[in-house]
């Protein structure tokens, strides 16, 4: 997790720019990020793709007012509230953006292009009916945020008798990526967003960080079946509320009008 979710980008630099906070062009820069071009398909009243910045004008003008985030995984439907058919394309892509005010979301699909060394990445966002109802399993961020510090609780004494902390040069290099980031001040969310989200998304980053370089490390010293399984059930938890946690700070722009404090 050193890199947002497409899903997480779109939403949260689709928020400040529907806020007015920043310029289309701005957003369009941070949601595209190291990807060579976003387009958007399905858009109603769009008969063909059309790029970012028309799309989130078009989405405006359709009385959207927000977007929220959805990171679904096998048997985990967080964050989506239906049809079976968003629902489905969602899972397969295991993430995508709900629009605040109209039904309809939104689902990437990645193309990569190009010859060995200079491979650039496409996205398509395809637009799909949505029904309103309240997203699946999302938590508020004060309950994420402590479901992090306690599931971190729980897993550390297993985790380390099991020898599956990240270890090793391959670990060391990208926990130093990752700290090199943050001393560079990168925004974790766009404006606009409260300082607690911000804090909680950082720490779900952190702890899926560590989750990912323990499932890379291979077995570490479970050696056993038996450890094997018992750092499975872990490693698993922990990573649940990690993408928990991501999906409550990105969507807590729009719990946020909900409530009615913006």
């Amino acid at each position: 997790m050193l890199s947002e979710p497409r899903s997480g980008r779109l939403a949260a630099w689709g928020n400040a720019l529907l806020a007015g906070l920043v310029s289309p062009d701005d957003a369009v820069l941070e949601i595209v990020g190291d990807d060579a071009v976003h387009r958007v398909e399905g858009l109603p009243g769009e008969s063909a793709p059309v790029g970012l910045t028309l799309a989130l004008g078009r989405l405006r003008t359709l009385g959207v007012s927000g977007l929220r985030v959805a990171l679904p995984a096998p048997g985990h439907p967080l964050g989506l509230s239906g049809p079976p058919e968003f629902n489905a394309r969602a899972l397969d892509a295991e993430e995508a953006a709900i629009c605040h005010g109209a039904a309809l979301g939104l689902v990437p699909e990645v193309y990569e292009a190009g010859p060995d060394g200079d491979v650039h990445v496409e996205v398509v966002w395809h637009v799909l009916p949505v029904r309103e109802a309240p997203p699946a399993d999302v938590p508020s961020l004060s309950e994420a945020e402590r479901e992090l510090a306690e599931a971190l609780r729980d897993a550390t004494e297993v985790l380390s008798r099991l020898d599956v902390a990240a270890s090793g040069p391959v670990a060391e290099a990208a926990i130093d990526a990752y700290r090199a980031r943050a001393e560079r001040g990168r925004e974790v969310l766009a404006p606009g967003y409260p300082p607690r989200a911000v804090r909680v998304l950082e720490l779900a980053q952190r702890v899926g960080l560590l989750v990912s370089l323990a499932y890379e490390n291979g077995h570490g010293g479970a050696v056993s079946s038996a450890e094997m399984g018992a750092r499975a059930e872990a490693l698993r938890p922990v990573e649940r509320v990690a993408r928990r946690a991501q999906v409550a700070a990105y969507n807590a722009y729009v719990e946020e009008r909900e409530r009615g404090v913006r």
